[in-house]
């Protein structure tokens, strides 16, 4: 009885989750090699894959050794000062993040003035991969914590009873063991920038990343044409996530 409920139950989740996609493709395929020929359209892919591939280095680079370094936290107020803080970065809306981070950077107040400087200002490449950092970033960080904070701590005490330096047991035992929680955690992030909207809109409307161009496009062309446009998005999204997560489901 349980088994067919759940199978039932799950046949409909995954009806709901295609048929989304395959509205996308039947509908946006006929005009999807024009979509591109629109004016913006195909720099706006361009923006999108530089701004977002710096944007995931970013990430990578301040979320890997902060999620390793809460894991070491004895304090659990910290810890839990900490893991809420990231939580309401993380449900924070995206357009009230993009006011915030619009305000940061203005040219009237300190920081803006400060930042101005290296050409981060609103309506800028650095202003846009800003964005994109702060909306996925603590995806990352909550994905990729979890995962590390899983690994027992005897693995470690083993590794250094057998005289393995902190080098080694990184390599050799965190690395290895947080791996998969790695990968779920980039993809995530990854899917977050390519699609980071709500900030981006704010802050930088110029350069145009693909999300505001299909908005641009909706209001321009319509629904088709910004079909089209969106199924470029996806294909643009969505090989990282997918790769990955293919990759570790043979994995395992």
């Amino acid at each position: 009885m349980l088994r067919r409920a759940g199978t039932a139950v799950t046949a409909v989740v995954i009806l709901v989750t295609v048929i989304p996609i395959a509205v996308l493709i039947t509908q946006g395929a006929p005009k999807f090699g024009q979509a591109l020929s629109a004016p913006g359209a195909g720099h706006a892919l361009a923006v999108t894959v530089e701004s977002g591939s710096l944007a995931l280095l970013v990430i990578f680079i301040l979320g890997l050794p902060t999620a390793y370094y809460l894991r070491y936290i004895r304090s659990p107020a910290f810890k839990r000062f900490v893991a809420v803080v990231l939580v309401l970065a993380l449900l924070m809306p995206p357009l009230v993040l993009g006011l915030v981070l619009a305000y940061v950077l203005a040219p009237a107040t300190a920081s803006g003035a400060i930042l101005s400087q290296w050409q981060a200002a609103s309506n800028s490449f650095p202003a846009l991969t800003l964005a994109e950092v702060y909306e996925a970033l603590p995806y990352f960080v909550l994905t990729a914590w979890s995962a590390i904070s899983a690994i027992p701590k005897a693995w470690e005490e083993d590794a250094w009873a057998l005289h393995k330096s902190p080098w080694q047991t990184f390599r050799f035992v965190l690395w290895p063991a947080s791996r998969p929680g790695l990968v779920t955690a980039t993809a995530l992030a990854w899917a977050r920038i390519v699609g980071a909207f709500g900030a981006p809109v704010v802050v930088a409307y110029h350069p145009t990343a693909l999300p505001v161009q299909i908005w641009i496009t909706l209001e321009e062309a319509g629904l088709p044409q910004a079909l089209s446009l969106a199924l470029w998005l996806v294909l643009v999204g969505l090989p990282l996530p997918g790769f990955l997560t293919w990759r570790q489901g043979t994995a395992s």
